[in-house]
């Protein structure tokens, strides 16, 4: 997996990951990056620092947080209204495309894995379709070249 960091025409800065160099050139050809703020289909990636690690430090590397640039008001102890108003801003974005997938997908459930798969081989036509699939059957999916995403979890689905 790759994380590119984004901008749209616009200016608006996002974050996103891709399973490789050549899966975002390839989405970004087709117009499927978009922006999350003004939904602009001209995108580019904006300059950003790689995070290197070694082979030997993969078994032992742990995630590095990274932080985001915090606007100079937003350090003042009335801070907290602005973030909290960002974080519902976001789970409401999360929650839009979540009901936009369910809206516009078959469900395939468990059949998910061996349904992306016949898509990707050509035995099947292509169409938008989410599921179910173990972690270990996401990473064969990734490995045979086959484009998956997960879909954005909310903390409300849990309950």
């Amino acid at each position: 997996m790759i994380h590119y960091n984004l901008r749209c025409e616009r200016g608006h800065a996002f974050e996103s990951w891709f399973q490789s160099s050549a899966a975002y050139e390839s989405q970004e050809k087709r117009k499927l990056v978009n922006c999350p703020v003004c939904g602009s289909a001209k995108v580019e990636r904006a300059i950003m620092a790689p995070q290197i690690v070694g082979k030997k430090g993969r078994e032992s590397a742990e995630a590095v947080p990274v932080a985001l640039p915090v606007p100079a008001e937003a350090t003042t102890p009335t801070a907290t209204p602005l973030l909290m108003a960002q974080e519902r801003e976001l789970r409401a974005k999360l929650k839009e495309l979540r009901e936009h997938i369910v809206k516009n997908a078959d469900n395939v459930g468990e059949r998910f894995p061996n349904e992306a798969r016949k898509m990707h081989y050509g035995d099947i036509e292509h169409r938008p379709i989410y599921g179910e699939a173990s972690p270990e059957e996401a990473r064969a999916l990734i490995d045979e070249g086959v484009e998956v995403t997960p879909m954005p979890v909310l903390p409300d689905d849990r309950n």
